[in-house]
């Protein structure tokens, strides 16, 4: 069944407002049980994220069923970003800081972006009009420029939850959905307050010209150090799936997500449509996984904007759940995704239970109305 919804999501206030090549197969989702069962969070590497030298006892056989004890020399495991499952970019700890999550416009004239190559993970979110944004969360690494930075949702609440207090960086938004933002886990940063850390690019105009950089974002926030629990299941060994070359997601004529698998850099590049999906500065959008999400959107009640455009709401942590693809590797696997709350991640699992675990990487989230056909082509 898709994922449960009330006719108003959780958190949500307020009074309603009258709106004014090869061969190819579709993925349509398919209806799951109301009640999903929620999987205990997985625990990924965890002990690899010490960044300190540790002290090691080995016990090593002498042949004649006794053991003598050597201590080995003094070494340094390396840090692995909580958010990736890859090791700190450039050695060293893994920072002591929060996650920032920054609100990213992709209406066509705000591209190209600048800095979602820097982020551990991406999410892109339908909103209103059928166009989608982006939310950028940093952590590990950062980026000299991030943007255009555009307006907070009502979902990315539910989207930035279970990153337990990350800073949620936008330029406004309506009086209800920043009423609930305060009211939520979430760190409200607009920078429509915090304005010394704005830049302004030029040759880009108002609103796709607010752009910042996130070393400005957590020296004005410096006391935000909470390191976030990772939120995926992370493993290196191959995974257990339908070889599959592509994956076509028409959120509307504004955004025909395309992701191609590179085998040769193991990896996902992005286009829309045939058109690289680029930086400012040329880099080709790219992860090392894709899941795609299908969710149960409704509309309202509140007015977006000017032209009668609803709020995009969807449930997606109070026991919601539904269908989910998850592409690493060249390959497919499919399973569900389901949530129980706020502050507990989302699991991703088989038909069978079992965990999905992602490549140390890069993760773009897709979230896909369940009403939106996902076509995959399988590889070959």
């Amino acid at each position: 069944m898709h994922p449960t919804s009330d006719p108003a999501a959780p958190g949500v206030t307020g009074s309603a407002r009258p709106a004014g090549g090869g061969r190819r197969r579709s993925s349509r989702p398919r209806r799951w049980l109301a009640a999903a069962t929620v999987v205990a969070t997985g625990g990924i590497l965890l002990a690899a994220c010490s960044s300190g030298p540790t002290q090691q006892d080995a016990s090593a056989s002498n042949g004649q069923g006794t053991s003598t004890t050597a201590t080995t020399a003094t070494t340094a495991a390396a840090a692995v970003c909580p958010l990736t499952g890859a090791p700190v970019p450039g050695g060293g700890p893994v920072p002591n800081r929060s996650p920032l999550a920054f609100k990213v416009d992709n209406y066509p004239t705000a591209r190209p972006q600048s800095g979602l190559n820097k982020a551990d993970i991406v999410f892109e979110e339908p909103v209103e009009g059928g166009i989608t944004r982006y939310v950028a969360i940093f952590q590990c690494q950062g980026a000299t420029m991030v943007g255009p930075v555009r307006s907070a949702r009502n979902i990315d609440i539910g989207i930035l939850g279970q990153f337990g207090h990350p800073l949620i960086v936008h330029v406004g938004g309506i009086n209800p959905v920043i009423a609930n933002i305060d009211n939520s886990p979430l760190v409200n940063f607009d920078l429509g307050v915090h304005t010394s850390v704005i830049t302004h690019v030029p040759g880009r105009v108002a609103p796709y010209d607010t752009y910042t950089s996130t070393t400005a974002v957590w020296h004005a926030a410096k006391t935000k150090t909470t390191v976030p629990q990772p939120v995926f299941s992370y493993s290196a060994a191959p995974a257990q799936g339908t070889p599959a070359s592509a994956i076509s997601i028409p959120f509307s004529t504004y955004s025909e997500v395309h992701w191609h698998y590179d085998s040769a850099g193991h990896e996902y590049l992005r286009s829309f449509g045939t058109t690289p999906d680029v930086l400012s500065t040329g880099a080709q959008n790219s992860a090392a996984n894709v899941v795609v999400q299908f969710v149960h959107v409704f509309y309202g009640p509140w007015l977006e904007n000017s032209t009668g455009g609803l709020e995009v709401q969807a449930n997606l942590y109070t026991n919601a759940s539904g269908q989910a693809l998850v592409f690493r590797n060249g390959v497919e696997v499919k399973g569900q995704w389901s949530r129980s709350s706020l502050g507990q991640p989302t699991k991703f699992t088989t038909a069978s239970g079992s965990t999905i675990d992602l490549q140390p990487g890069v993760t773009w989230v897709e979230l896909v109305p369940s009403t939106i056909p996902v076509t995959v082509t399988p590889a070959g």
